[in-house]
Formats: structure tokens, C-alpha cells, sequence
């Protein structure tokens, strides 16, 4: 699906906000790569912030637009590299890594505005309860649960096995309110139940509910996490851009 020019503007707006810029940021930044001759990846173009007490070192690709922000000895040290090298996880542990720099990950960024509703074949009983959420992850590996995050993913919404006396928790789909403006959302489902459209259903449920509160969809996936990166695609997702960052002693 393809998103309304008015949401990309909207995404825009959120991001900015969340990275301390001022609100027409990307905005300006696109508009002026539109009237111009100017190479999209040219570092003339890329937005930057200097923020010396910042424990991040973030860079941002989005729609076209690009944007640093971090220490100012990060911002001079990337002053000469490309955009294509700066989206390279690997660049930004090697500008810090005198700094303690370690890895937050690459992420693929992708939205929507709407998406086509996925009907469950039988009934289904969901839960918005934190308990069962916990007892989700308890199910699945470390290295998915922290990942997907749904601890700081405030509304959950996790399927239930109908079958047992004591009903298990097998999917959750997730999202968080950013700028009250995005639902950044997450998808958790147990091993066992992998492959049989659980996660999909979770996800289609998550951000329906998303839809109804007037929000706009994000999905951030690693983009080494190819199940992902194809469920996001299976949904409808538009791709927006990438997301990279490291942390900082």
C-alpha cells in the first residue's frame, strides 16, 4: 500500500520532535532537495543537531531527507562520510568507538495509514493484560523479547490458545504512542506457534486498534530479521526509510 502525501508529513513532524528538531525539519529539508539539482544523498543536505550531552548517536533516513544527532565531536567526525556509509551500523560503532560506542542496531523503517483488516478463522479470546504479556515472553528467547520490547509497548494485544484449561498466551501484537502522533509497534510470537499467521493476525489486531485512535503506523524492523521485514510487507507496510544508532559510555 502506498501512504497519502499528508501522512509522510505527519511522519515527518513525528520524528523531528522526537529527535529535538524543529518541526518542519524534513519538511524544509525535502522541499529544498525538490527545487534543487542536489544529489538526495549529498551531506550538504543531511540535517544535524549537536546535543553534547546525548548518551545516543542516531542517524536517520527518511523519505529522502537524512539527519545526525549527537555530540559534536560525533557530528565533525561524520562531516565527510556519505549518507550510504553513515546508514552502515558499522560506521557509527567506528566514529565512536573511542567514545565507548557500542551497538544499538540498524532498523528498517516502514508505515501505513491503513491496512487491510486480517480475519481470524475461528474465534479468538485477546487479552490487554501485562500479565500475560510477561508470560509471553517468559515462552520466547532473550534475544526476541528485547528486540521486540513489548515492556515499553503500553498497549497490548496478546491471542490466547482456546484450547487449554488454562489458557496460554501465544501472540502479541503491540504499540507505543509516539508524539501522540505514530504507533510504533511490535510483534512477539511464541516459538511453537511460529508459521501458522499468528503473528499477523496479532500485528492486523494491534494496529486496527492503532487506526481507531487516530495514529499513524510505524514498524521498526533489524534489518538482519528477515520474518520481520517480510511480515511487515505481507501487511501492507510502505517503506520510509532506516533508522541506525549507538550508545555511548
Amino acid at each position: 500500500m502506498t501512504l497519502e502525501p499528508t501522512s509522510a508529513a505527519i511522519i515527518q513532524l513525528a520524528w523531528a520532535r522526537r529527535l529535538g528538531l524543529d518541526d518542519d525539519a524534513f519538511a524544509t529539508a525535502a522541499s529544498r532537495l525538490a527545487t534543487s539539482a542536489a544529489d538526495p544523498g549529498d551531506i550538504a543536505n543531511r540535517i544535524t543537531r549537536a546535543d553534547d550531552s546525548a548518551r545516543t548517536l542516531v542517524f536517520l533516513r527518511l523519505f529522502g531527507v537524512s539527519a545526525l544527532v549527537g555530540p559534536q565531536w560525533a557530528l565533525d567526525a561524520a562531516a565527510s562520510i556519505p549518507d550510504t556509509e553513515l546508514a552502515q551500523h558499522v560506521t557509527l560503532l567506528t566514529i565512536t568507538r573511542s567514545h565507548g560506542g557500542h551497538g544499538l542496531g540498524s532498523s528498517a523503517l516502514f508505515f501505513a495509514d491503513d491496512l487491510p483488516l486480517q480475519q481470524p478463522s475461528e474465534e479468538l479470546t485477546v487479552s490487554h493484560g501485562n500479565p500475560e504479556a510477561i508470560s509471553l515472553e517468559s515462552l520466547c528467547p532473550p534475544d526476541d523479547v528485547n528486540e521486540v520490547g513489548l515492556q515499553g509497548l503500553s498497549h497490548r494485544f496478546t491471542i490466547m490458545h482456546p484450547e487449554d484449561e488454562q489458557p496460554t498466551p501465544v501472540a502479541c501484537g503491540a504499540y507505543a504512542e509516539w508524539e501522540g502522533i505514530l504507533a510504533n509497534m511490535g510483534v512477539l510470537v511464541a516459538p511453537p506457534w511460529r508459521r501458522r499467521g499468528l503473528g499477523t493476525l496479532a500485528a492486523s489486531i494491534a494496529a486496527h486498534e492503532a487506526l481507531a485512535s487516530g495514529l499513524t503506523l510505524q514498524w521498526k524492523a533489524d534489518v538482519s530479521n528477515t520474518g520481520a521485514l517480510a511480515m511487515a510487507r505481507s501487511l501492507g507496510f510502505a517503506t520510509g526509510g532506516l533508522h541506525a544508532s549507538v550508545l555511548l559510555s
